[in-house]
This record gives structure tokens, C-alpha cells and sequence, in this order.
């Protein structure tokens, strides 16, 4: 696809002081401002749910092939994505998935209960973080000794693509694909004594005619490790937060945890755990009364589409009875998150052991939280009181 010549005037600055300080307030802001917005950092940004829609239904138009490295199967298109989705979708089957939660209440409660009382702690780093590894290896068949590594890793990589340190991202991106080598190594050592996991699975599945080859099972593992890690730590904070926020939902929901999973996809649509997804256009187009030419990078603004006043009202009202399917949370139409219902088994979980075996969830009078920013979303640092 060729790149159009003349770039258009940038209509905002997406790394502005502004922006970062408050990525939802400002995305916000553009909604109403400029809805389809042009910047050098970012190409076209979609903001309204009318377009992020639409993009995301006309894949042929808006491709996910954004990157020259193998991104299996989000950084596909039909007919190539539709074999590996349905490969992918094998993993998260219901009775795998419900087969999960004896496991993952086992480790909601025992990070919950390892919490300190009455004493500040940050719910980023001693419970959202420890979450998202504990949970991700379990799932994955993963050992205890990856939870360390995983962790500094995740510092390393936010600290790397906070600084937009792109050499840093790519050592950091290899050492990631080194711990899945060793995975995939050990397990081929193995033979017939091979654990029984997902991981596992991977080395026999076949695409076509054909086994999967070592680069596509890395490019899986690492597209649902990567993902995850970042999004379920942003999920645990902003959920804590808000909970803290507003105390008269809390006790509405330690009253009620069956009114658990409208709550969470509430919160998350409020404030969104994954700001944006990438496009690029495949052939001229107008949207919002822009024209993109071919090979313009397309933002699906998340975390503006989701709040958008035409859909959902005042954006902020916390509602239990929208309809779920006009949430975005998860992604929509063929490229909608495959892991939807684990992580929604795993919030859901973990939120229930917070509030059962708390009696307050509080913010601390004084630090206040460090807000996130892009491409990250919820907190990098919340401190809290757990009573």
C-alpha cells in the first residue's frame, strides 16, 4: 500500500501535557471538538462510537496488518485471520474457561488476604500487577518461577515505552520471546511426560494441512501474555479505584456481588483498560468528513468511543442496565477478544474476594494516584487503605 505525500495538518497533539495528564478527560474533550483528528504520533484518531464502529466492522477497508512482525491472529485479516481465530478460540472454551475459577479463587484470596491492613499500600504493584502474572501463568501452565521475571519485566517494558525507547522495546520484546523459548523448549524435551496445558496444546495444533511453527506459537503466547498482563493490572486498578470513589457502590456491590459482572463491564466502560487499537487504511475513504487516503494509520479511540453521549448519555452515570452488546470493552465484530469470558471469570473473582474479605476499600488521604499514560491506561501507582 502506498503512502499518501501530503500530510495533513495535525489537529491535536496526543503526548500534550494536557493529554497525558488526563488521557479519558481529554479524549473527551476531542470527541466534541474534533472528531475525526489527524496527528503525526498517532495518523487519524476515530473518537465517536459511530466510527470506531464502523471501522471496525469494514475490515476490509481498515486492515489490522499495522506491523511487519507476525501478530497471530490480531495483526491478521481474512481469509488468513479466520483459520487462526478459530484455532484460538478452541483454548477459551466455556468448560475450560469455568473449569479455571477453583484455581483463580484460590489465588484472589490468597493475594487479598497477603494484603496489608490499615497501612497505605499501591494497588498497582501489590495486588494488580502480582494478579496478572499469578493468573496468566496458571491458566498457561506456567511455573512459579516465571511470576518474578514477568513482573520485572512488565516494569522494564512500561518503563521503556513510557520513555518511547524504541531500541529498549525491542530488547525488551526479545527477552520476552526467550522465556516462551524456554517454555516450548521443555516441553518438546518432554515427550509423553508433556504437562497437560495450553502451552502444551500449542505444539500440536495445525493451521491448514501444516503444525504450527515455533514463530507463530511465539507470536500467540506472546499476544495473550502481553495483552493480558497489561490490561488486567489496569482492570484491577481503575475497578479499586472507583470502588474507593464512590463508597455507595461498594456497599451496593458487597451487598449484592451477584450485580458483580454488569459493575465491572460498568466501570471499564467508563474508564477504559485499553486506550486504542490500530488500523491502516486499504483504499481512500471519508469518515466524519475526513478523507483518509491509502495507507493512513487509523486509532480506534477505546477510551472515547465507549464514553461517546449518543450511545451511552452522560458518560459517567453508573448504570447496571445498558445493554451489553453496545459495549466495546471487549472489542467488537471478528477481531472481539477471545479470552472475553476468562477475563471476565477473572475480574469477577477477584473483585468477590476483595470484597469479602475486606471491610473498607479506601483512598489515602494525601498521595494521590499517577494516572496512566498512553498507550497504558488506569493507574501506574494508586496508593490505598484496605480495612
Amino acid at each position: 500500500m502506498s503512502q499518501m505525500t501530503d500530510k495533513p495538518r495535525p489537529d491535536w497533539d496526543p503526548r500534550s501535557d494536557t493529554v497525558v495528564s488526563n488521557q479519558i478527560k481529554a479524549y473527551d474533550a476531542m470527541r466534541h471538538r474534533c472528531q475525526v483528528a489527524y496527528s503525526d504520533y498517532l495518523g487519524w484518531s476515530l473518537f465517536r462510537y459511530e466510527d470506531v464502529a464502523r471501522a471496525l466492522d469494514d475490515h476490509q477497508t481498515f486492515s489490522s496488518v499495522v506491523s511487519r512482525h507476525l501478530s497471530v491472529p490480531s495483526g491478521m485479516d481474512p481469509p488468513l485471520h479466520t483459520a487462526y481465530r478459530r484455532l484460538i478460540e478452541r483454548h477459551f472454551e466455556p468448560e475450560r474457561v469455568e473449569s479455571f475459577e477453583p484455581l483463580c479463587r484460590t489465588i484472589s484470596a490468597d493475594l487479598v488476604s497477603g494484603l496489608g491492613r490499615g497501612v497505605e499500600i499501591d494497588l498497582v504493584t501489590q495486588l494488580a500487577q502480582r494478579f496478572a502474572v499469578r493468573i496468566q501463568c496458571a491458566f498457561l501452565g506456567w511455573p512459579d518461577s516465571l511470576h518474578q521475571p514477568l513482573l520485572q519485566w512488565v516494569q522494564k517494558n512500561h518503563e521503556a515505552t513510557l520513555a518511547r525507547d524504541t531500541s529498549a522495546m525491542a530488547a525488551i520484546a526479545l527477552e520476552f520471546d526467550g522465556y516462551i523459548s524456554q517454555l516450548l523448549e521443555a516441553r518438546r524435551e518432554a515427550g509423553a511426560a508433556v504437562p497437560g496445558d495450553i502451552t502444551s496444546d500449542l505444539l500440536r495444533e495445525r493451521v491448514g494441512d501444516r503444525p504450527l511453527n515455533h514463530e507463530e506459537i511465539v507470536s500467540i503466547l506472546r499476544n495473550w501474555t502481553v495483552g493480558e498482563l497489561g490490561t488486567i493490572t489496569a482492570c484491577v486498578g481503575i475497578l479499586g479505584y472507583y470502588l474507593a470513589e464512590n463508597p455507595q457502590v461498594q456497599q451496593r456491590l458487597r451487598e449484592g456481588p451477584h450485580l458483580l459482572p454488569a459493575a465491572i463491564d460498568e466501570i471499564l466502560r467508563m474508564h477504559a483498560p485499553l486506550i486504542a487499537n490500530r488500523r491502516v487504511a486499504t483504499r481512500p475513504v471519508e469518515i466524519g468528513g475526513r478523507k483518509i487516503a491509502v495507507g493512513e494509520r487509523v486509532t480506534l479511540m477505546w477510551a472515547s468511543a465507549n464514553r461517546d453521549e449518543a450511545v451511552f448519555g452522560h458518560p459517567d452515570e453508573f448504570r447496571l442496565d445498558r445493554d451489553p452488546a453496545r459495549n466495546l470493552l471487549y472489542g467488537r465484530g471478528i477481531h472481539v477478544c477471545p479470552g472475553a469470558q476468562l477475563a471476565r471469570l477473572e475480574l469477577r473473582v477477584l473483585m468477590e474476594e476483595l470484597l469479602k474479605r475486606t471491610r473498607d476499600v479506601a483512598l489515602v488521604p494525601g498521595p494521590q494516584p499517577t494516572i496512566a499514560i498512553y498507550p497504558a491506561s488506569g493507574f501506574s501507582c494508586l496508593p490505598m487503605l484496605i480495612l
